[in-house]
């Protein structure tokens, strides 16, 4: 990110507009529409979809874990227009410290037939946030409260389709096999009380208030000792469990024994244990026990109403799916493109070898094409993993994995292979300054 352009960009933008818009800030349905349905993205378990932002198309995840919009991953190709702009600290997850940030008002909203035309947002300028190499597509932001709090919203994570119903007509008449919860909002996030089982030898339910958090992939967070059940995991290993606006997470990742969900239950999801430093700003709020994260949501078809505090569930084509997590140890990145020469087989031209003693031979005489393919590269390697110790390193570029070059595969499809039985064989082909090796491993439960 060129932080020096978009500066100047900004500092443009604040002098030609002086007059702050005083138009309506909700998002709203143009064009006598009562619906509209967007089409989406489900990458490790989270919906991207595309937003137009002063008119600039922009791809952003659908948080319900944030209250606020904000922007980040903007390079002088992506540059979008901002207006009104005071700069500003902003904490989020993590160990770090409060990171700089832009507020910028009075902007231009599209999706459709959605506009709203004086929203707010927050430009972060921090490279170390860098949301789009983990998921191998650019992410520009992430929007939570600022959009749901305007419509009746179901996420259908088997069609990938995201639909926003105007609240005066929304019906509930063919919410047929389905849940329907009360949510409650600290501060413009949406909380949900649940049940867990944690005891493998009973049925105890123990009630939990859990954050509804469609931007995380995990399936559920816990916060130890928030509640007298909720003890240090017996059997567990430390892992990275993602980036927050102010710095990685860290914990223990575990299993419980089922998750209830009014007349549904869900049975033995992973769950993870993040160490309360990187939680600081979380357990501010001393009712939460944790969170609900996407690896369960994408299990059901979600509705959203939260003009009538309501969330509801349906069963989804996934909902019986077994819970799985990473068992490689290997954190994979996106690490930008590379120029790869390869066969044309679109344009070729026979030859005849009329020398030959013995019959005429044809031989095809193929052209090469020169296209930019992507390239990935090790992250984190979770210590005392399968991966770990192997002798895989940090940085590691991989450029072969079963026998497949990974410049033919989207990051998701590499990352898939980790997620697989266990027992199950991996043979990568890493660079390491400037040297191919082969590494085998087998990926390994670490849970039992």
């Amino acid at each position: 990110m060129k932080i020096g352009f978009t500066y100047i960009y900004i500092i443009i933008a604040l002098l030609f507009c002086s007059k702050v818009s005083v138009a309506q800030s909700n998002f709203r349905l143009i064009n006598n529409a009562t619906k509209q349905t967007v089409s989406f993205k489900l990458i490790n378990n989270l919906v991207i979809f595309p937003i137009e932002v002063n008119g600039k198309e922009l791809n952003f995840i659908l948080d319900s874990g944030v209250g606020t919009t904000i922007l980040f991953n903007i390079n002088n190709k992506d540059s979008v227009q901002l207006n009104n702009v005071e700069k500003i600290k902003l904490q989020g997850l993590g160990k770090e410290d409060a990171i700089d940030a832009i507020l910028s008002k009075g902007n231009i909203f599209g999706i459709k037939n959605i506009r709203s035309t004086n929203q707010d947002l927050y430009v972060v300028f921090d490279d170390s946030f860098d949301l789009s190499s983990k998921l191998g597509i650019t992410i520009h932001g992430i929007i939570g409260y600022k959009i749901l709090k305007d419509f009746v919203v179901k996420i259908n994570y088997g069609s990938k389709k995201l639909t926003f119903y105007n609240t005066e007509t929304f019906s509930y008449k063919n919410f047929r096999k389905c849940e329907t919860f009360d949510i409650e909002f600290y501060k413009l996030k949406p909380y949900i009380n649940v049940g867990i089982k944690l005891d493998s030898f009973t049925n105890k339910i123990t009630p939990v208030k859990l954050l509804i958090d469609s931007g995380g992939s995990d399936a559920m967070w816990l916060f130890e000792s928030s509640h007298p059940d909720i003890l240090p995991p017996k059997k567990f290993f430390i892992d990275f469990l993602g980036e927050g606006l102010s710095g990685s997470i860290y914990g223990k990742r575990s299993i419980i024994k089922g998750l209830v969900l009014g007349k549904f239950e869900l049975k033995y999801p992973t769950v993870s244990f993040p160490d309360s430093l990187s939680i600081a700003n979380a357990l501010k709020f001393e009712e939460r026990n944790g969170s609900l994260g996407a690896n369960i949501l994408k299990r059901f078809i979600v509705t959203f109403d939260y003009k009538k505090n309501k969330i509801t569930l349906k069963k989804g084509s996934s909902f019986n799916e077994p819970f799985r997590y990473n068992m490689s140890g290997i954190e994979l990145v996106y690490n930008g493109k590379l120029l790869i020469k390869e066969p044309d087989f679109t344009s070729f031209s026979l030859s005849s070898d009329k020398e030959s003693t013995q019959q005429n031979r044809i031989a095809l005489d193929y052209n090469y094409k020169y296209s930019f393919r992507p390239t990935y590269k090790i992250f984190k390697v979770t210590k005392n993993s399968p991966a770990y110790h192997a002798g895989l390193q940090a940085n590691d570029i991989v450029i072969k994995i079963d026998g497949h070059y990974t410049y033919n595969l989207k990051l998701e499809e590499i990352v898939e292979k980790f997620y697989q039985k266990e027992n199950k064989k991996i043979s990568l082909v890493i660079e390491r300054n400037g040297q191919d090796y082969e590494y085998q491993f087998r990926l390994k439960n670490l849970l039992k």
